[in-house]
């Protein structure tokens, strides 16, 4: 843990559960002050009681982030509380999937909205911290999907989406010494893929059975493992690494 002086802080969105929570326990662990934002602010505290009694520092706020008021409201009460925000993990997510007939036009607003009006807005409220502080890194969760899947018109094209913002970002800040890379899970096991599970009528435990056969190194995902890709990420030796897409699927992607 690094001393208060020199703590900086991190903003991971969607950071209640699944990837989001294994990434704050992750910068907690390399002794950044953590927000942990969520469109429930409650659903964050049991994560932010578990980073405080380890010896870190959080603060549990509840943020819709495709609300711009209700970002701009959220980032102010991560700087006066814990600090200016020098890192943004744009994680937050939701699925609202369909084959493209049946998709209605409010499934893909939701889904849009979510993924990159929230993010547009996480990373417009922070940067000006970043810039600031003549440091900064962003980090913005996409996905394999980017590349396109089935039923997820809305989700790959707002991953896909993401990946484009994470390159112009990092054109537009570097040279105020803020990188921003983007990170593309393949299948990771969380509440959102058991969710998908139960959508195709299978046992979580089958789906995760056939995930893993199809990947080279013959297992899923774990929250862990995005985790120990955004803790590089946003270290100080990742500096000339910017405007990146990682692909983290237990092997290679087309």
């Amino acid at each position: 843990m690094t001393s208060s002086t020199h703590t900086r802080t991190a903003v991971v969105t969607g950071a209640a559960r699944g990837i989001g929570a294994g990434v704050a326990r992750r910068l907690a662990d390399d002794g950044f002050a953590v927000a942990v934002l969520d469109l429930d602010e409650d659903a964050g505290k049991p994560l932010v009681a578990e980073i405080e009694q380890a010896g870190g520092r959080a603060l549990a706020v509840g943020v819709d982030v495709s609300d711009e008021q209700a970002v701009q409201a959220g980032v102010q009460r991560v700087a006066e509380q814990l600090g200016a925000p020098t890192v943004l993990v744009n994680n937050a997510g939701v699925t609202r999937d369909n084959l493209l007939f049946k998709m209605g036009a409010d499934d893909w607003d939701a889904v849009l909205n979510v993924h990159l009006r929230g993010a547009f807005l996480m990373s417009r409220a922070t940067q000006r911290y970043m810039t600031e502080a003549g440091w900064g890194r962003i980090v913005n969760i996409s996905s394999t999907a980017a590349l396109g899947n089935r039923g997820q018109a809305n989700y790959s094209t707002a991953k896909a989406g993401l990946q484009g913002f994470t390159k112009t970002l990092a054109i537009e800040l570097g040279k105020f010494g803020v990188t921003a890379n983007a990170i593309a899970p393949g299948f990771i096991q969380t509440d959102m893929t058991r969710a998908t599970a139960e959508r195709m009528g299978i046992t979580f435990e089958d789906f995760v059975k056939g995930a893993s056969k199809q990947i080279p190194v013959a297992r899923v995902g774990q929250p862990e493992d995005i985790a120990h890709l955004v803790s590089f990420l946003t270290s100080e030796g990742a500096g000339f690494v910017s405007g990146q897409v990682i692909y983290a699927a237990g092997g290679p992607v087309d």
